[in-house]
């Protein structure tokens, strides 16, 4: 089949392609560095998902992107195609003697995209060159592209600024790159700043004259698409009003990344579609996987997860005001745009001083633990008073969950506190490995007593350490339970150093992750409680049983020895 006769048939299929962008306009932005193992990790979990490109990055700006291109050969993906990104030819310059055009076709990808100039602006003072020169620039690239095989999308960079600044000349730029083979033109909102309805105006327009400039060349109707930056808080808005004007392909970036504000968030806009206008994007079943999808690529980026990100975020779904809660106790759906379940997600109920005892036993119940209403107003009463002091349960699930377990009487006692004393020790000179803290820790263990010491970086660490060491024999368990974040939230600054605290403290193991919490007015014993509640979630988390008394014996000389 013929390139016109594939893109035909695309478009007869009336089906909206996803183009993901994570790996080259996502990776630009702040504190984004994706090692090339990272970048294979995030294009085999994207085409898991079932999106249908993936641009991999630009192979002639830098050796890190070749090397991607170069080792994800071996690695054949299973849903989507790759995209190889870089700008048309040269100003003065044949395309036969480009760099960049040479080192696209190494690459060896099927798709390839091209961006070029589209506004008037950009064409004078960023190129440096004449209006005629840039149209041949673009017409010529795709050309050589579309010879060599390749399929190849147009990226018309700044197309909305460039369409309000001279309308006709970027059309013309459209124009040029269908009379040189390319498959796909993608109007990029370059600066973030169109809105909507400009959106829908334009591409209407733009789609009534690109059919007739295929017709005129010969040509099936092309795609035309939409690449949106977040800069107004439209991107995923200008995604969706796209299609609904007529778009085929809609380009975007996972979790929204990209500089500045970021690219439009791929996963808002491909939940938007199918759940909410009725588009088939993904293979079937594989929506459910966006949430997971999210995390993983989060991860892998070492960026936070934002929880209130929309359909996949843990917060998306939850709610801590007593009257919802009480509503969703009758009907999940009373305060749900979609079923959670549909993206991968979950309702959650949280509790807070906000609570009502719906939300307690809404939560209970979600935690596996039914509770009578009397004990569920005991808890609630905690749960406020706890708030009041600065706590703040709806963040930190764990300690909730300890709290409801040990006012049932349901929570059995792995180990109690005698007493800690932590020294720090500043060492002369400058530079890291200064300062050593250490950590004393006594506990009791049924009807023993553990002493245990730790050293650490900082005396947070010391703690872990020192109680780590104390419990490791008895609980073994402990080994595969990890600290993953720290945080530190002063209450009331205008209290200076003898403000209230809060520590939130995230551990893991290899099933998931938890948060607890500890507030206090000095750092070290907020960390503490927050550290001893982590701890022992994660213990009730791998089912480890309270030591009986009669095992105990040589508890202490055995951690003794190991100090």
């Amino acid at each position: 089949m013929t390139a016109e006769g594939e893109v035909a048939g695309r478009a007869a299929e009336n089906r909206v392609e996803i183009y993901d962008t994570t790996l080259r306009d996502g990776s630009q932005q702040v504190g984004l560095d994706l090692t090339v193992a990272d970048k294979l990790r995030v294009a085999t979990v994207l085409d898991g998902l079932g999106v249908d490109v993936i641009e991999g990055g630009w192979p002639g700006s830098n050796p890190k992107d070749a090397e991607f291109f170069a080792r994800i050969k071996s690695m054949p993906l299973q849903n989507a195609q790759l995209a190889a990104f870089g700008a048309t030819r040269l100003p003065r310059r044949g395309v036969d003697d480009d760099a960049n055009l040479a080192a696209l076709l190494e690459a060896e990808t099927p798709i390839v995209t091209l961006v070029g100039k589209s506004w008037t602006l950009h064409v004078a003072e960023a190129l440096r060159t004449t209006r005629e020169e840039n149209l041949a620039m673009v017409r010529e690239s795709c050309a050589y592209m579309a010879a060599a095989g390749r399929r190849v999308v147009f990226d018309a960079e700044h197309f909305f600024d460039g369409y309000r600044a001279d309308q006709g000349y970027a059309l013309e730029v459209l124009a040029a790159a269908i009379e040189g083979g390319a498959d796909t033109l993608a109007l990029c909102d370059t600066n973030g700043g169109t809105l909507p309805d400009d959106v829908v105006t334009i591409m209407t327009s733009v789609g009534q004259r690109v059919a007739a400039d295929c017709a005129a060349a010969g040509r099936a109707p092309v795609r035309i698409g939409g690449h949106f930056h977040n800069d107004s808080a439209c991107a995923v808005a200008n995604s969706l009003v796209s299609v609904a004007a007529g778009g085929l392909h809609v380009q975007g970036a996972a979790n929204g990344y990209g500089e500045r504000c970021g690219n439009a968030d791929l996963f808002s806009v491909i939940a938007g579609l199918e759940l909410k206008r009725g588009h088939e994007l993904l293979p079937p079943g594989r929506l459910t996987a966006l949430a997971s999808t999210a995390r993983t690529i989060a991860d892998v980026a070492n960026l936070p997860f934002e929880a209130r990100q929309p359909y996949v975020g843990g917060s998306a779904f939850a709610t801590k005001a007593g009257l919802h809660a009480s509503a969703i106790a009758r009907r999940p759906d009373a305060y749900s745009h979609i079923e959670p379940a549909a993206v991968g997600n979950q309702a959650q109920v949280l509790v807070s001083e906000l609570a009502g005892r719906s939300n307690v036993l809404a939560k209970a119940a979600e935690l596996g633990l039914d509770l009578d209403s009397g004990l569920a107003g005991r808890v609630l009463e905690q749960v406020k008073e706890a708030e009041h002091r600065g706590y703040a349960y709806e963040a930190a699930d764990a300690s909730f969950e300890l709290l409801v377990r040990r006012s049932a009487g349901a929570l059995p006692t792995w180990f109690e506190l005698e007493g800690y004393r932590v020294v720090i020790e500043r060492a002369s000179g400058p530079g890291p490995g200064a300062d050593r803290s250490e950590a004393i820790v006594r506990l009791r263990l049924g009807a023993d007593r553990v002493v245990a010491v730790g050293e650490g970086v900082g005396p947070v660490h010391a703690l872990d350490q020192a109680l780590r060491r104390g419990l490791a024999e008895v609980y073994p368990a402990l080994a595969d339970i990890r600290l993953v974040d720290y945080k530190v939230r002063i209450l009331d600054g205008r209290d200076a150093t003898r403000a209230v605290t809060r520590v939130m403290l995230t551990s893991a193991d290899h099933q998931g992750e938890w948060t607890t919490v500890g507030v206090s007015d000095d750092i070290v014993t907020a960390s503490w409680e927050a550290l001893a509640d982590g701890v022992a979630y994660g213990l009730l988390r791998a089912g480890a049983a309270a030591i009986p008394d009669d095992q105990l014996a040589g508890v202490e000389e055995r951690v003794s020895e190991a100090v």
